[in-house]
């Protein structure tokens, strides 16, 4: 429970992403809360519901995107976003989980253990609404590719693209530019079709992998050094082909949009079952 105490009163500015950056965007965050939402057991929506701010309107997913507005308020936050690695595809916690002062557990990963621990414990000092929004937040960061990228490019933010005629960089591509195209071009610029059209995957397509989604045999922290590690490996193939000033067009594309479309599932299912977890209930329930 120390780190949690840096966590929260940390006032140090540290230094962040470029301020672009914001993991998965509004719209991939929306969607790993709503598919979480599906898969959570009706104790912990209860739990979930009575820690959800007012301005939720009862909506887990309407407060999923709260930690990047949070940036500047909580500057100690930003490190929390992201576990970039040295270009190696892999994710080691000891080398790569901490801040650009050296200070231990300051990445995403650390970030999801430790809220996950607050939130268990129920004689926490710590705010429980605030605790819940990070964790939830952090849980789809970490099932983005590029927010355990290469740290010498900021996980991307440094590679200037053009996505089809528009400029961006490689990590906001990731971010939004695939999700919205494939909004426009697919799913008529409707959110919820397109969450319905992941959430039959998870129950088609992905049915078989989807129990090992979300097992997690530690007894003691979460697995989330297992997804940043699937995000780093994942980001590997995300740079290939890439360099300053590519175009980016169909090809990158079509192969980028079944993988984000994946990790959203992914991320939806492992909250729900971290959240299932820590408020008790084992047995998933998905709404379709």
């Amino acid at each position: 429970m120390g780190v949690l105490l840096l966590l929260h009163v940390l006032l140090v500015a540290v230094a962040a992403r470029a301020p672009a950056a914001q993991a998965w965007g509004k719209e991939g965050h929306y969607m790993v809360c709503k598919i979480a939402e599906s898969f959570m057991t009706e104790q912990a929506k209860t739990a979930v519901n009575g820690l959800l701010p007012g301005w939720a309107g009862g909506d887990l997913a309407e407060t999923c995107s709260w930690a990047d507005r949070q940036r500047f308020r909580y500057r100690w936050s930003s490190p929390l976003h992201f576990a970039d690695n040295p270009g190696d595809c892999k994710f080691d916690y000891a080398r790569d989980c901490h801040n650009t002062k050296g200070e231990k557990d300051m990445c995403v990963v650390g970030a999801i253990n430790n809220y996950t621990a607050a939130l268990k414990d129920s004689s926490s000092p710590y705010d429980r609404t605030e605790s819940l929004m990070f964790l939830a937040h952090f849980v789809g960061d970490v099932h983005q590719p590029l927010h355990c990228g290469r740290a010498d490019d900021l996980g991307g933010n440094t590679i200037i693209v053009h996505w089809y005629r528009r400029k961006s960089n490689l990590h906001h591509v990731w971010d939004v530019n695939v999700i919205q195209t494939a909004m426009k071009d697919f799913y008529g610029n409707d959110l919820s079709t397109m969450i319905q059209a992941i959430q039959r995957n998870i129950s088609g397509e992905w049915a078989n992998e989807e129990k090992r989604w979300e097992t997690c045999r530690s007894r003691t922290k979460t697995c989330a050094d297992k997804y940043a590690e699937e995000s780093a490996k994942l980001a590997c193939k995300a740079y290939e082909g890439v360099e300053q000033g590519s175009t980016l067009k169909d090809d990158y594309f079509f192969a980028a949009l079944p993988v984000v479309q994946k990790r959203i599932a992914q991320g939806g299912v492992r909250l729900a079952a971290i959240l299932n977890n820590i408020f008790g209930g084992n047995s998933k329930v998905q709404s379709i």
